[in-house]
């Protein structure tokens, strides 16, 4: 493989493989997102309803550019709040691609609201839903003798359950969260074990201060730990103009440093954009990691006069 091209592709993918494949068993862990404080949600189904009016929300995300089969993950999420009621109800449609994996889950999510004071809210929640696994061997440039790489997966069904809180007001929150509480095993038409799901827990927090009338400024934070996996920390600093420019920084943990920036083009829509730079080993085979949101938000009482910065 004397063509340098050919060389850092191939190393490239194989990377990708390594890092998600074994010989027998692949833990799955759940893709992250950036902006996931725009999309929250989408780690907690308690978050369904909390803005009191109807949103949607995309999330496009490509991980490691310059490495054949890295990671490519979209998500469209859709939350509410029932009138005249205290509950929540949201949807969430993922789709996940990482070499010649695929998966693609839907769960539908519905939370109740407890009023705590007069400006602070507990709101629990519940969601339910599935998960479609596949994984294509011809797809990429990597082969292996070994009959668990020859025979595919195909739309493996595995189900769903978590459970969430989410307490919050218009200035902080904070949330705990198991998106899913089922441990489950997916496997090649050879019944060879290819894929297992593990049990996530999320933990998110943030704060809003108020620097002066025009500029607001949010510390959050993510925290995820998988059993037996590695824990993930990110950190989070953003700073809201105006009501309409929106900029800051994250850390995750011995992975990536990113770069966040947002602009709230009218008042029911809001574009984002984030850029990782990896700074862990694999960063030598990618230019980094570009990620694109666009929320639109439709108002049951007109615009909010000071929108919630979460």
């Amino acid at each position: 493989m004397k063509n340098p091209k050919q060389y850092r592709k191939f190393s490239g993918f194989v990377v990708v493989l390594i890092m998600l494949l074994s010989e027998k068993v692949q833990t799955q862990q759940d893709p992250g997102f950036t902006q996931y404080m725009y999309n929250t949600m989408s780690v907690n189904p308690a978050y369904a309803g909390s803005k009191k009016h109807t949103v949607f929300n995309i999330l496009a995300r490509s991980q490691w550019v310059g490495i054949d089969g890295a990671p490519e993950t979209q998500t469209l999420s859709y939350d509410t709040s029932l009138r005249y009621t205290s509950v929540g109800i949201g949807l969430n449609v993922m789709n996940d691609k990482i070499g010649p994996a695929q998966k693609t889950q839907i769960d539908a999510n519905v939370s109740y609201s407890l009023q705590v004071t007069d400006a602070s809210f507990l709101a629990l929640g519940l969601k339910l839903g599935g998960r479609l696994f596949n994984v294509d061997w011809s797809k990429g440039i990597y082969k292996n003798p070994d009959r668990v790489f020859d025979t595919n997966v195909n739309n493996e069904f595995s189900p769903t359950i978590g459970f969430g809180a989410f307490y919050y007001s218009d200035k902080f929150y904070v949330g705990a969260s198991v998106p899913n509480v089922l441990r489950t095993n997916n496997y090649s038409a050879s019944k060879e074990n290819v894929a297992l799901e593990k049990e996530h827990m999320f933990l998110i927090a943030g704060y809003v201060f108020d620097i002066n009338r025009d500029l607001k400024f949010k510390p959050a934070l993510l925290f995820k730990a998988v059993m037996n996996d590695p824990s993930s920390l990110d950190i989070s600093a953003n700073f809201l103009y105006l009501d309409k420019f929106r900029g800051g920084v994250s850390y995750r943990w011995n992975d990536a440093i990113s770069a966040l920036l947002g602009f709230q083009v009218t008042n029911s829509l809001n574009i984002g954009y984030a850029y990782d730079l990896t700074t862990s080993n694999y960063g030598v085979y990618n230019t980094g990691t570009h990620e694109f949101m666009l929320r639109y938000e439709i108002f049951s009482r007109g615009p909010e006069i000071s929108p919630r910065f979460f």
